[in-house]
């Protein structure tokens, strides 16, 4: 919520914001884009049984991650064909459908280029992992990895400048009104769905499987309840499939940009379209689908633990 607040206020702040200095704004997202991965890298090398749960473990969470992230794309992507892309073609038509060409201008003109950011992202992880597993850089990492949410909070603030300097949002999103709804639903349904195959590919109850998937990419969250459910042993499948969840949405979200729509990007975020995987929605998408990610992260976000006790005492 606390995101959410932010970005109203830095699109407040937007109104006010010249247009000349709109490439700085977006310089300055790149930079906290950056800065989160690495604190994010930096967290997890800190972290003393990472490496050790990534080698037993990693296999299986890799599984968790992939087939309910996979559900989620296509359950999103399919009702938002049938939802929103059809009611969004009819608001062009009735707008003059000038905003939709220039977005769409500017998306083609975007993926035409060789975009350096997936290499970027990928260092900026590695590096941080890197930095904070060394223990003479621990120690002065931690006012950086310990504070993420300043670098998210002006980040949010810088995208609401963003949000602001787009015309025409706002009507967007009174005119999909509910159907917007169809993004958190089809992200919970493809997950809890990914999460029952998941349990007879790797043999496990359906109950925890479909726990576990249903973290919804808030690894940290995920990963505490299931160790309190289910033990120690499933609590880190848990935690590190929803982290590869997070990280890989990083890896994903470009590749959907280019064959899938836009709402569909935030698929695979789930519970993280709300913060850090925000900044790569930003890059590969719209402003309007910007605000569905955030509003998306929030709903999803309050769902996860009812999810996770739900399914589990299932």
């Amino acid at each position: 919520m606390t995101t959410l607040l932010i970005m109203l206020l830095g699109m407040g702040a937007g109104r006010f914001f010249p247009v000349s200095q709109k490439r700085k704004n977006e310089l300055l997202q790149l930079f906290c884009t950056l800065l989160l991965i690495f604190s994010m890298g930096a967290g997890l090398g800190q972290r003393e049984d990472f490496f050790s749960e990534l080698g037993v473990l990693g296999l299986q969470s890799f599984v968790f991650f992939l087939i309910p992230a996979a559900g989620s794309t296509a359950a999103v992507y399919l009702l938002t064909r049938r939802f929103m892309d059809e009611n969004e073609r009819g608001r062009q038509q009735a707008h003059g459908g000038d905003d939709r060409e220039s977005r769409e201008d500017r998306e083609d003109s975007r993926k035409s280029k060789s975009d350096p950011m997936m290499f970027l992202a990928l260092g900026a992880l590695l590096l941080g992992i890197g930095c904070g597993a060394a223990p003479v850089l621990s120690d002065f990492l931690e006012p950086l990895t310990s504070r993420t949410e300043w670098i998210l909070w002006v980040l949010m603030f810088s995208v609401g400048i963003s949000v602001s300097l787009h015309k025409g949002i706002l009507d967007g999103i009174r005119y999909y009104h509910v159907r917007i709804l169809v993004i958190p639903f089809g992200i919970i349904a493809g997950s809890l769905a990914g999460g029952v195959l998941c349990g007879l590919i790797l043999n496990y109850p359906v109950n925890e499987a479909v726990s576990v998937a249903s973290g919804l990419g808030w690894y940290s969250l995920a990963g505490v309840s299931i160790s309190s459910l289910a033990g120690a042993s499933l609590g880190s499948i848990a935690f590190l499939s929803n982290l590869l969840r997070e990280i890989g949405s990083f890896f994903m979200i470009p590749w959907i940009s280019r064959h899938f729509n836009a709402c569909t990007c935030i698929a695979p975020a789930g519970a993280t379209s709300e913060d850090t995987t925000l900044p790569m929605l930003i890059r590969y998408t719209n402003e309007e689908t910007v605000v569905f990610a955030v509003l998306n992260g929030i709903i999803c976000s309050t769902f996860v633990p009812v999810l996770i006790s739900l399914c589990y005492s299932f």
